[in-house]
């Protein structure tokens, strides 16, 4: 007997262990439940759910085993630093403040091991980093450095990627057949986005940077 909408909205799939705190609905358009992350959060499953955010400067990479369909989202931003984009840029592995998206891309890429991903099979999709926050450094082009930077150190290969400009970006990702659904949003939006961010930066430079740091 076909379920009808009414159902398929009362019951999502199960969530792993972790994660069932996030905020998960049922779009109509798509046809399908999804996952709402916000700056600092990331979202791994293994069911044929998408996953959803919005960006600005904020970087977030997509990854999951091709074979298995296991695989998630983040996204993150590193803090602000008094430091040049090329001296930051240099400083990746070393500095403090590149130690965030450390943290945020190896809790992602980790959690889809541990649910059964297997490394050798990682493909990774990667986007935003978009110039909206003015009288700042270029924020955005310095995630974009970063992460291009750590995937090429662990070996990881981007398959596609949006990233850059100076517009947000609104991504809808699907694990299970890596689809992704990119949409440029109009600057009438930047201003909530960019305070979104703002707020998230204020956050992450007051908190300690150590080993266990919980950014998540």
């Amino acid at each position: 007997m076909a379920i009808s909408p009414a159902v398929k909205q009362s019951l999502p799939p199960p969530s792993l262990p972790g994660f069932e705190h996030v905020r998960r609905s049922w779009n109509e358009h798509l046809q399908a439940y999804t996952a709402r992350i916000l700056p600092g959060e990331f979202y791994v499953t293994r069911s044929g759910e998408g996953i959803s955010t919005t960006l600005g400067s904020c970087i977030s990479a997509c990854i999951r085993d091709n074979l298995t369909g296991i695989g998630g989202m983040n996204h993150f931003m590193l803090p602000a630093t008094d430091a040049s984009p090329e001296e930051a840029w240099k400083a990746t592995n070393l500095s403090a403040a590149t130690r965030y998206g450390n943290y945020a891309m190896e809790h992602l890429i980790n959690e889809i091991m541990r649910n059964g991903g297997k490394r050798h099979n990682l493909e990774v999709k990667i986007f935003g980093g978009g110039r909206i926050l003015a009288n700042m450094t270029d924020v955005g082009r310095r995630n974009i450095q970063f992460v291009r930077d750590y995937l090429q150190t662990e070996g990881l290969k981007v398959t596609a990627e949006d990233v850059g400009d100076v517009f947000p970006r609104m991504v809808i990702y699907f694990p299970s057949t890596g689809k992704v659904r990119v949409k440029r949003l109009r600057s009438l939006h930047s201003n909530t986005i960019a305070e979104m961010e703002n707020s998230y930066l204020s956050h992450i430079k007051e908190a300690p940077v150590s080993g266990e740091i919980e950014l998540f």
